[in-house]
């Protein structure tokens, strides 16, 4: 009979430690329950309660101090009829301000400029949208004469994210279902719930009129929207 030196043992029960990580996983795999994945989505739409307004003032003068001071007076009406409106200074907030020349040709091969070009955008939070037309209509009165963008919102969107989220986990379980029973095969427990994706959703604006000012605006609806994956093992 042939005795094995300690250090032949010790290779042996190494090598066998090292391959049961190796085996597990296949061991695991086969003894995996079949499941049904499926993924569910929901939208919840409501009327806006908030706007987001950006406006913007450019100006034109025949040196760069005069077109900046132009358009510091325009933006400071502008401001002010905002003021006056009952915007808060913490809903307004100036960007993007920028001084140019005017570049209209040349003149002995040299760059002619005409004159010089100040702008400066401004973005507003508005949340009496009653007054939505009203403010949009005096703001250019009082010197905005570019818009560049007008955006409805809800003030607090939780509440419709949730909803949006139940809809979902009940598409995902309709589907579940579906599937079961067209398989023959009956839902087991839950495996796993993976939330894929959750925001503010495109809906059309174009249902509600909020004002009766010189400029019509409407404010339609808003979408918040959840898609939700869940794994249900399979019963047979």
């Amino acid at each position: 009979m042939r005795v094995l030196s300690t250090p032949v043992l010790s290779a042996l029960v190494l090598s066998a430690a090292l391959a049961l990580p190796m085996a597990a996983p296949v061991l695991a795999q086969e003894a995996l329950s079949p499941m049904i994945n499926v993924t569910g989505t929901g939208t919840v739409e409501a009327a806006p309660d908030i706007a987001t307004l950006s406006i913007g003032v450019t100006t034109q003068g025949d040196t760069a101090a005069t077109a900046l001071a132009a358009n510091s007076a325009a933006l400071e009406a502008v401001l002010a009829r905002l003021t006056a409106a009952g915007i808060a200074p913490s809903d307004m907030q100036t960007s993007n301000l920028s001084l140019n020349p005017n570049w209209t040709g040349y003149e002995n091969n040299n760059p002619v400029i005409s004159s010089y070009i100040a702008s400066n955008q401004l973005t507003i939070t508005i949340r009496k949208l009653d007054g939505l037309g009203a403010v949009l209509d005096a703001s250019v009165a009082d010197g905005a004469n570019t818009l560049n963008g007008l955006t409805f919102a809800v003030a607090d969107p939780k509440p419709l994210l949730d909803e949006a989220r139940k809809e979902a986990v009940a598409d995902a379980r309709a589907k579940a279902d579906l599937l079961a029973t067209a398989a023959g095969v009956k839902l087991g427990k839950i495996v796993s719930i993976t939330e894929t994706m959750a925001g503010e959703a495109p809906v059309p604006m174009y249902k509600a009129e909020l004002s009766a000012a010189p400029v019509p605006v409407v404010g339609g609806e808003v979408g918040m929207s959840a898609s939700i994956t869940i794994f249900y093992e399979i019963v047979e």
